[in-house]
């Protein structure tokens, strides 16, 4: 059974009694974190909010990248640009609407397909499944598969570098929590793979430390009549998974958390009911980056902790400054919440800083870093107004307490 030994943490000031509840009046929770959520915690109540920044200047800042405008579109996905990378991970963008006439294979390490639109059959060594909008494809390093679209597909294509996916442990939870792996799907050696095995010349594409190789047989490698073992490419759906929640508490990213990498985790928002409990904050703390990069990729809804991103846009937020929910969204979430949250987006927490490609730099929208920079946030709460500091005056009201 897992345990800790009881511990307090240190108290100073004018401070809540618990993290992301019943603040201070007057006052904005920032979370310093180390670990990415995991690690030891710090929540200081500040007079301004956290993100209230009028000017930046220097290399490090918020982006906002418009994948929609990156030409993706490839026969192949090892021609897919890339986009954000590190030495952990690689980010691409692909687009596809016909059938691939070549199998590939990855020996550089584990890739995950999240499907943000289209349709398909999925066909590798394993057998054949169908693919839909909102499904993830785990596909083990050393697989041949190809894919043939049913309709014009976008796909998130992330690959682990040198490394392999697997399961968050979801501890005192029980293993069926989140997801229950019983609804992860696996290929089947059914009607539609055997149909597509022939006697014609099929090359296998391989790519190992990111070159090339082509591999051709004069019939196709798929043809395998049968197997065991559990290593094998699975699918999930979004849909499948029941998110964690509190009623009375905000819980932290990392509840989320789909598949653990190598130097990396995924993690999925899906639809969810917002926190009922008066006093619990109803959007994303406030809360500094000190040791992961956050990537987020919107897939679809409402994304109601951000202004003026759509479906297919991502955001990177680098490790090194605070940031939150966007100052028009904190407002309402506030002074109108909302009782469900329709969004769906997927999340990439890197532990190594993340390089930002020519194929994003070139959809980077500039002023994204000033979509924080707001004159005030109107919050309920007590305070007069007048006495709340750092605005002009008759704004007071705009900065009482941002938890209720």
């Amino acid at each position: 059974m897992s345990r800790k030994w009881i511990a307090f943490p240190l108290r100073e000031g004018d401070c809540s009694r618990q993290a992301h509840c019943d603040f201070p009046q007057h006052t904005y929770e920032r979370e310093m974190g180390r670990e990415g959520f995991f690690g030891p915690t710090a929540h200081l109540h500040h007079q301004h909010p956290p993100t209230g920044w009028i000017d930046w200047q220097g290399p490090l800042r918020p982006h906002a990248f418009d994948f929609n405008a990156i030409d993706s579109e490839h026969d192949c996905p090892l021609a897919a640009p890339l986009t954000l990378h590190n030495g952990d991970m690689k980010l691409r963008v692909w687009k596809t609407s016909g059938a691939m006439g070549h199998l590939v294979r990855n020996a550089d390490g584990d890739d995950l397909l999240f499907v943000h639109d289209g349709a398909g059959h999925f066909y590798c060594d394993f057998g054949h499944l169908e693919y839909r909008d909102g499904d993830y494809l785990v596909i083990p390093r050393g697989t041949a598969w190809r894919l043939e679209a049913t309709a014009p597909s976008h796909f998130l294509l992330i690959e682990n570098t040198d490394g392999a996916y697997q399961l968050p442990d979801k501890g005192l939870l029980g293993a069926q929590a989140i997801f229950d792996p019983a609804v992860l799907d696996h290929p089947r050696l059914d009607d539609a793979f055997k149909a597509q095995q022939d006697e014609n010349a099929w090359q296998i594409r391989i790519k190992r430390r990111n070159r090339i190789t082509t591999v051709t047989y004069p019939y196709n490698p798929l043809d395998v009549v049968g197997w065991h073992g559990d290593n094998t490419v699975v699918r999930l759906n979004w849909r499948d998974i029941r998110p964690l929640m509190s009623h009375r508490y905000h819980l932290p990213p990392s509840a989320h958390t789909t598949f653990v990498a190598s130097g990396f985790v995924v993690c999925t928002f899906t639809p969810r009911p917002v926190e009922s409990d008066p006093g619990a904050l109803k959007v994303p703390f406030f809360h500094n980056n000190d040791d992961y990069d956050e990537v987020l990729f919107y897939h679809r809804g409402n994304f109601f902790s951000r202004d003026n991103i759509e479906q297919g846009m991502v955001t990177l937020h680098p490790c090194g400054f605070p940031h939150g929910p966007h100052p028009k969204a904190l407002k309402k979430a506030q002074v109108e919440p909302a009782t469900f949250i329709d969004e769906v987006a997927v999340m990439i927490d890197t532990r190594r800083a993340l390089d930002i490609d020519p194929a994003a730099a070139e959809v980077d929208v500039p002023h994204y870093v000033d979509s924080w920079r707001a004159p005030g946030v109107l919050l309920p709460g007590n305070g007069t107004g007048a006495d709340a500091p750092g605005f002009p005056e008759g704004e007071g009201d705009q900065r009482k307490r941002y938890g209720p």
